[in-house]
């Protein structure tokens, strides 16, 4: 099935996009229709509505010192700092202990652009608790000062390692929205070199595209709250450096599929960027790569995060699916 064929069933269908199974997409939760609301109040989108606002955000940014202090993991964590390659990166484990834990490595969104922020710790920490997994959470360099050419091969590095000491299939990938990209791009670039995959990759709104090139974004981005499409671009080129924004590194998408880990993938249509997550399943299975999309009706960016119904049900099955 094509890809506008689909996206065209989930405009006329409404549906939650599941590869196993097709059920119907209940109206989205009051919570949620309050939140979308409140999202568009706040600074993110007009941080994204243009190239120079993102120019000007990257540069307040440089002014402060960068953070990335874990908050708001809850009780019943325990956490280590350490530093590979040069980048700090964080353990949690449960408290009461971790011998023979699945691990995640856990890679933040932020469009290359901003540090891990708390909402990333919270569900880390729920993962460590819920799960009873050892999060590893790298802190990787920010666009422009640190661009794809590094900074992916470097994570494949650590994924490798941690695979080496954990055994493959005990770890689980999770990212969200550019963490997503970079986890996809990372095990592409392992899947190449002849090294194993993860047990699996676990992809929130992922930014696998930085070209953002599709025509119906356009329409989709007068409805999104958080996103812009020129803002995007930006970021992406300035995470690209010297590479073209479509290469796989900056833009997994157009990279090959064939004998990745199995993906589970959560957008929503309120996202500008959902027809990639509906083009990445349809990738990923036609290379034979099991991949199940869980797309919902009137879901912003990043709502698995978010502390809606919506988000708290897209939690649970990430915290089962990493157990």
């Amino acid at each position: 099935m094509s890809v506008a064929k689909m996206l065209s069933i989930g405009r006329l269908c409404e549906c939650n996009f599941s590869w196993a199974t097709r059920s119907n997409d209940p109206a989205p939760s009051l919570q949620s229709r309050l939140f979308n609301w409140l999202l568009g109040l706040l600074p993110y989108k007009k941080q994204l509505a243009s190239a120079e606002a993102v120019q000007a955000h990257v540069q307040r940014l440089a002014l402060k010192p960068a953070s990335h202090e874990p908050t708001g993991l809850g009780r019943g964590v325990q956490v280590t700092l350490t530093k590979m390659g040069g980048w700090p990166v964080y353990y949690t484990a449960p408290s009461s202990g971790h011998e023979g834990c699945n691990h995640v490595m856990f890679l933040h969104g932020g469009g290359y652009i901003n540090e891990i922020v708390p909402a990333h710790w919270r569900f880390v920490g729920q993962m460590t608790r819920k799960a009873g997994v050892v999060c590893v959470v790298p802190i990787y360099p920010l666009a422009p000062r640190a661009t794809a050419k590094d900074v992916v091969p470097a994570t494949a590095e650590l994924l490798r390692m941690l695979m080496e000491d954990a055994g493959a299939a005990k770890v689980t990938v999770v990212g969200n929205s550019a963490g997503a990209g970079l986890a996809l791009a990372a095990c592409q670039w392992l899947r190449d070199r002849g090294h194993r995959q993860p047990a699996r990759l676990v992809l929130i709104s992922p930014g696998v595209d930085a070209t953002v090139g599709r025509p119906e974004q356009t329409e989709i981005a007068a409805r999104d709250p958080m996103q812009d499409i020129p803002g995007i671009i930006e970021a992406g080129r300035l995470y690209a450096g010297e590479l073209d924004v479509g290469h796989p590194f900056v833009s997994p998408l157009n990279g090959a599929f064939r004998s990745l880990a199995p993906m589970t993938i959560f957008s929503g249509t309120r996202d500008l960027l959902y027809p990639d997550s509906v083009a990445l399943s349809e990738r990923a299975r036609a290379a034979g790569v099991p991949a199940e999309l869980h797309l919902l009706r009137d879901q912003p960016h990043n709502y698995a995060l978010m502390p809606t119904p919506e988000g708290r049900r897209a939690r649970a099955m990430i915290v089962r699916a990493v157990a």
